[in-house]
């Protein structure tokens, strides 16, 4: 099965277009918004001058796309729930770069710390159309190999997290992962509800007991202040504060602030000034109601990820095998810029990354925030690109830059492609992993309108079909079966 010849070249890109509509494109010139207080905000990219009215860059204006890495993958996650329950995401919760990353890559490690950087792409039928695929890449490392880490966590008990899959789901994992840690390790729990309550200081997990009591303590009560669970829990973190060690705050709540301050600006500036210690955030979203914007500006804010979990598999995939192996970092204040040749590309599009935009100039300027990124992290950016007649030479430049967790040091990495490349305009001939992220990228495009794209949700379910035959992997058939949830809903 191939994509329809009519719909490919107009449709897939409009998709693709589409999902970014807004999105940072990066020009040199662009100008931001007035910078609210706090140390850890992202600028607010306004439009471009470069970019036409469905948002791409016009190459002739602008040649440069900058932004900020992230590795959340909660919008994807939460949408999973919402379909599964027969309702349709909100379009605001939909950020097509968290489903693409949520997705295994299989892109080749470094030998050591930092990146390595791969970048390739596809032909589209039309001929003069392309997508092109910038995967950045880190180490991955035992956990018995990995540095002792000071733990913080900020769990929500108010009346809310009662029903079931919240606090249940959290207690479960959080057992889970005492198991897991090792004795050089250190954990602290704060409970909050109408206010915070400490149950554990920074406790060595040859205590393992101690905590699990601390666990078994957690119960429903009051309201959600999160503000007085957020400074509780970064009082715990900075007065436990290990140079040699990782610091986390790891808050678990529904997100549905309604007590204190309920903005993230808010709490972030009651918090930053220990934030600005070198402790990053883990937010874990639970709940059907969830307040998705409230946890994923917090986390994308407190140099930290954002994440979802909906059941106890995938509570126990976060807390037993994942956050065990990637609580340290391989990178801080990571960003991505992508220089495109201007004789070979006529426009541009980046899919998503409309919080995370950068200028150009603000790509070594170290003093910018960035993502942070841990072990064996994958970030993926896909580009729609309209190609010149008869296009040679380099395509385009990609570079990410990057400080160490410890000394600051700044370090960069690059990787270019040629326009000679790009996999041939028969798609499946492409990689089967590059297909299957446009794929995903689609599929959150048409969430966010679905009566704006040239491609249907049935030709989509057909490619997502035929690519978990092909890629032998259980997220892209559970993928299919989203698509033809989405059919039914819609």
């Amino acid at each position: 099965m191939r994509f329809r010849p009519l719909v490919v070249g107009a449709g897939l890109m409009a998709v693709l277009m589409l999902a970014a509509c807004g999105g940072p494109g990066g020009s040199a010139d662009r100008e931001h918004a007035a910078e609210p207080a706090g140390a850890h905000n992202r600028p607010v990219p306004s439009a471009t001058q470069g970019a036409d009215e469905d948002g791409r860059e016009d190459t002739t204006k602008a040649q440069i796309s900058t932004f900020g890495l992230d590795v959340d993958t909660a919008s994807y996650g939460y949408a999973r729930r919402t379909l599964q329950e027969g309702r349709w995401p909100a379009p605001a919760e939909v950020r097509p770069e968290e489903w693409v990353n949520a997705f295994r890559q299989d892109y080749g490690q470094p030998p050591g710390d930092g990146f390595a950087v791969h970048v390739d792409g596809a032909k589209l039928p039309s001929g003069d159309e392309a997508v092109m695929r910038v995967g950045l890449q880190t180490r991955g490392t035992d956990a018995a190999q990995r540095r002792p880490s000071n733990l913080t966590f900020v769990v929500d008990v108010s009346g809310s997290m009662g029903e079931p899959g919240r606090l249940d789901l959290v207690k479960s994992a959080l057992d889970k992962l005492l198991d897991q840690l090792a004795p050089g390790d250190q954990v602290s729990i704060v409970a909050f509800s109408d206010e915070a309550t400490v149950l554990a200081s920074m406790t060595p997990l040859t205590a393992r007991e101690e905590l699990r009591s601390a666990v078994d303590e957690l119960a429903v009560d009051g309201g959600t202040n999160l503000e007085s669970g957020m400074v509780a829990g970064y009082e715990e973190a900075s007065k436990a504060f290990r140079t040699a060690a990782t610091n986390r705050v790891i808050l678990l709540s529904d997100g549905l602030a309604n007590q204190g301050s309920t903005e993230w600006q808010d709490i972030l500036d009651r918090v930053k000034e220990h934030a600005a210690k070198r402790v990053t955030l883990l937010t874990v979203g639970v709940g059907r109601d969830y307040g998705d914007e409230l946890m994923e500006q917090l986390a994308d804010n407190g140099d930290g990820m954002a994440v979802y979990v909906s059941s106890q598999e995938e509570a126990d995939k976060i807390f037993t095998t994942q956050l065990p192996a990637t609580i340290e970092l391989r990178a801080r204040d990571a960003k991505a810029q992508v220089v495109f040749n201007p004789s070979v590309v006529e426009s541009f599009q980046l899919v998503g990354y409309e919080n995370r935009a950068l200028s150009a100039e603000e790509f070594r300027d170290d003093t910018r925030d960035g993502g942070e990124i841990g072990p064996g992290h994958s970030v993926t950016a896909l580009y729609a690109l309209k190609l010149k007649p008869g296009a040679r030479g380099q395509l385009a430049q990609a570079t990410v830059r990057w400080q160490d967790p410890d000394t600051r040091a700044a370090s960069e990495e690059s990787a270019s492609l040629r326009a000679s490349d790009l996999a041939g305009s028969v798609w499946e001939e492409a990689p089967v992993r590059l297909q299957v992220d446009v794929v995903v990228a689609a599929f959150a495009g048409y969430m966010r309108d679905k009566k704006a794209f040239g491609l249907d949700l049935s030709t989509l379910g057909e490619h997502a079909s035929r690519l978990a035959t092909d890629s032998e992997d259980p997220m892209v058939a559970e993928l299919a079966t989203l698509i033809e949830k989405a059919r039914s809903v819609g």
